[in-house]
């Protein structure tokens, strides 16, 4: 009767999490069929399309950006070129992450949305939000979709020449190619044994922080922020990563990017990155919880027989 009980006690659980989900589902649903209002302050939101795309990838990515009327964005193409003037790539490229941008007023933050995830390989949203409050945006949402699996780093390109097509907005081209140099480092550190995407991330962000806060007048600052930044956050590197990292944020320090401007939005990119790793945690926790509800299951049955 004592196991009957369990199974009984873990049967209502696991419905009433399918509960909860299905109605919040319900609530995510009719909430996105309301059409959301054009800020006429910003113009039209601009949908910035991967070169190599084909007609019919074209329309995929369109369909995914949730683009049902071409007459309220503004379409443009991402090319080879865009690739050399905003971050010095190759122009020979293949471009297919593609983005749409909706600016939004000042103080509601810088939003990232993967809308193809399983596409986006090395790129996470957080690693996005940092590259690109270093290249001097802010207060956006940006939807990130790609029909092919990519790296997601000419993403960047993409979402520079649509901020930069918009009204009003220019970019500096230095701060976008050192916003670019970030992310890859950001995603060639999180390939290293031992850290992980969410990890880089937090390194990256709680650096940016501390900067704010010191605003350092030398290298050797620098260097000792990123150091302490090292212990707190218990995170190893070689002496060759080391000085990478160094190198970048010095080049940051020399083009006086002012990470003050941004601090409120660095602070809720710290809580996201922290929700996540929680969350990982926790999914961990509860997928042992649910091996040892079995396996206590599984002993009890073969006790009943044995």
């Amino acid at each position: 009767m004592k196991h009957l009980y369990k199974v009984t006690a873990f049967a209502i659980i696991v419905a009433i999490i399918v509960s909860l989900s299905s109605t919040s589902k319900v609530f995510a649903d009719s909430n996105g069929n309301n059409e959301e209002s054009i800020n006429e302050k910003f113009g039209l939101p601009i949908v910035v399309y991967g070169e190599a795309l084909s007609a019919a990838q074209k329309k995929e990515v369109r369909d995914l950006l949730k683009v049902t009327d071409t007459s309220k964005v503004k379409e443009i193409t991402v090319s080879g070129e865009d690739l050399v003037k905003y971050i010095k790539g190759d122009r020979h490229s293949n471009m297919y992450s593609s983005a749409k941008i909706t600016r939004k007023d000042s103080g509601e933050g810088l939003v990232i949305n993967q809308v193809t995830p399983e596409n986006i390989t090395e790129v996470t949203d957080e690693m996005y939000a940092n590259a690109l409050l270093t290249a001097g945006i802010q207060d956006a949402v940006v939807d990130v979709a790609s029909p092919v699996k990519v790296s997601g780093h000419s993403a960047l390109v993409g979402i520079y020449k649509a901020y930069d097509e918009g009204e009003g907005a220019t970019l500096d081209l230095e701060r976008t190619e050192v916003a670019n140099e970030e992310l890859n480092l950001a995603t060639d550190l999180a390939k290293k044994e031992g850290l992980n995407q969410d990890k880089v991330s937090e390194l990256l962000t709680e650096i940016k922080k501390e900067i704010a806060e010191q605003n350092p007048a030398t290298k050797e600052e620098v260097a000792a922020i990123i150091d302490e930044k090292l212990k707190t956050l218990e995170i190893s590197l070689s002496p060759e990563d080391r000085q990478l990292l160094l190198d970048l944020f010095e080049k940051m320090r020399n083009l006086n990017i002012n990470f003050d401007n941004v601090k409120s939005q660095l602070e809720n990119l710290t809580q996201d990155i922290q929700q996540r790793i929680e969350e990982a945690v926790g999914d961990k926790n509860f997928l042992q919880q649910v091996a040892d509800f079995f396996k206590e299951l599984i002993d009890s049955i073969k006790s009943i027989f044995s």
